[in-house]
């Protein structure tokens, strides 16, 4: 059965991801707004994976504003750290992007390129209402490296250390297009609008 809802909440309030989403999903049929103009209060991630954290955040946003909402978890898996930060990327450090940032790098000086295995992994739910016993799910994740200083200015987050082999630059490095192509987010919103359809 088709799923088109009027309007999507977008459970979100990184600039950078909203940039992603409306960029990807303008073309998509739907009316999506962003949370922050309903209001909607951040919800506490206390998921121990992403798929529970994104499933807090839509439902926390649903709740909120009585519409459909879509949320992801996403974050990056470093091998030499043993999968971290993983879940808890965006607060590394405490202290934003580019603290967490430095706070890498430092956690893997003197570690070899070939040791420096990384990928990008997201979750996206989607959920039809707070109450949604079923939301649909879409799971991705992207392959590269952790650069060894930071390069390019495009992108947020961890975009300036992650070099991505296929395209020989990092991710920071890609245009916007290009990157949404390839991404971990990019693959998992066309997963999550197949099952909406």
């Amino acid at each position: 059965m088709a799923i088109k809802p009027q309007k999507v909440v977008l459970a979100s309030g990184n600039q950078g991801k909203l940039r992603e989403f409306f960029r990807i999903l303008g073309t998509a049929g739907f009316e999506i707004v962003a949370q922050s103009e309903y209001d909607v209060p951040d919800v506490e991630e206390t998921g121990l994976t992403f798929v529970e954290n994104a499933i807090l955040k839509a439902r926390n946003a649903a709740k909120h504003t009585g519409l459909s909402a879509l949320a992801d978890d996403s974050g990056i898996e470093v091998d030499a750290l043993n999968g971290r930060p993983g879940i808890y990327s965006a607060r590394y450090s405490g202290k934003g992007d580019d603290a967490n940032n430095i706070k890498l790098l430092k956690e893997l000086e003197g570690v070899p390129d070939e040791q420096r295995t990384a990928r990008f992994r997201c979750c996206i739910v989607f959920m039809r209402h707070a109450d949604d016993p079923s939301p649909l799910i879409a799971d991705a994740s992207w392959e590269g490296r952790i650069l060894h200083e930071l390069s390019g200015t495009n992108g947020f987050g961890y975009d300036p250390l992650f070099f991505v082999p296929t395209h020989n630059k990092c991710s920071a490095e890609l245009s916007p297009d290009e990157k949404n192509a390839i991404s971990h987010r990019g693959q998992a919103l066309q997963h999550i609008l197949k099952l909406m359809s």
